[in-house]
């Protein structure tokens, strides 16, 4: 898909992506909602599932809503090890729901803080909680759904995916954290290109550039992903926790202070009840169970 398509889809353009969800009907022909956000439980490992396929996954208010309560049920979830966000159609997420916005009419300022709030509040409990994230983008991601794609400890995409910011062609600013999550990760040139000139990054750049960890064959992505996020559920979840907050703080903290800090976090680390395993299972030459 070129600049132009992922755009239109960003902004609900063609049929109306972002205005274009009706509700399932059953065969008796009642209407059924399906919820914008499907959550799976597969052992400690919770899979999140963007659920408005109709609508290029665009974030409505009631998925941005569905977000933050995820958001806050695996952040407070001690059972949950590690969280998988991806999405289920052809787009990963298209941004905005353009349409819904429109509705809004003159309330669309009010529209819009209701939006982000939520929005921003799940953003922020998958950045601060205790646990890894794995995003598996198997298309398309613009706006804020660029923000959600990039959010990742592990980003892994399929050649399908493209990244665009989008928000210039509304005459919009970002949101999602993308201003601050993109200077972090390619750098404050890279973001001013893609936030200014609203250049799309296709999968292998954007694995280049930082942006993505990996490439993955589409028929493979949903397989890797949860053998990916399998695998960090397993591991020391107390340092990793840690770990990503020491990374989150990094930009804004002295070599000093980042010392004092990581000089705490790793003998917090090492008097827990997996920082003991892991010891004892070096010296024992087998592998960790980093279980509880």
């Amino acid at each position: 898909m070129d600049v132009n398509g992922v755009a239109a889809i960003a902004t609900g353009g063609a049929s109306g992506l972002g205005g274009s969800t009706h509700g399932h009907h059953d065969q008796s022909g009642a209407a059924m909602t399906a919820p914008p956000l499907i959550l799976e439980r597969k052992g400690s490992v919770m899979r999140l599932e963007l659920n408005r396929p109709r609508a290029g996954n665009s974030i409505s208010l009631s998925m941005a809503q569905a977000l933050m309560s995820a958001a806050i049920q695996c952040d407070e979830d001690d059972d949950i090890r590690c969280v998988l966000l991806t999405s289920r159609g052809r787009l990963f997420c298209a941004g905005g729901d353009v349409a819904e916005f429109a509705a809004a009419g003159q309330g669309i300022g009010a529209d819009l803080k209701q939006v982000t709030a939520c929005l921003h509040a799940a953003v922020v409990r998958f950045q601060r909680m205790a646990k890894p994230l794995v995003v598996a983008v198997n298309g398309p991601a613009a706006g804020a759904g660029f923000s959600l794609a990039v959010a990742g400890d592990i980003v892994l995409a399929t050649a399908d995916a493209r990244f665009i910011a989008s928000y210039g062609a509304l005459g919009y600013t970002p949101d999602g954290g993308l201003s601050w999550l993109l200077p972090r990760l390619v750098g404050m040139r890279r973001a001013q290109e893609i936030l200014l000139v609203n250049r799309a990054i296709h999968a292998e750049e954007a694995v280049s550039i930082g942006l993505a960890t990996r490439l993955v064959p589409a028929a493979d992505l949903a397989e890797v992903a949860m053998r990916q996020a399998t695998d960090l559920a397993a591991a020391a979840t107390g340092a990793i926790g840690h770990t990503r907050a020491l990374l989150a703080q990094s930009f804004d903290t002295s070599l000093e202070a980042q010392l004092e800090a990581e000089a705490r976090a790793i003998a917090a680390s090492a008097r827990t009840a997996h920082g003991r395993e892991g010891v004892a299972a070096f010296l024992a030459k087998r592998l960790a169970c980093f279980a509880g």
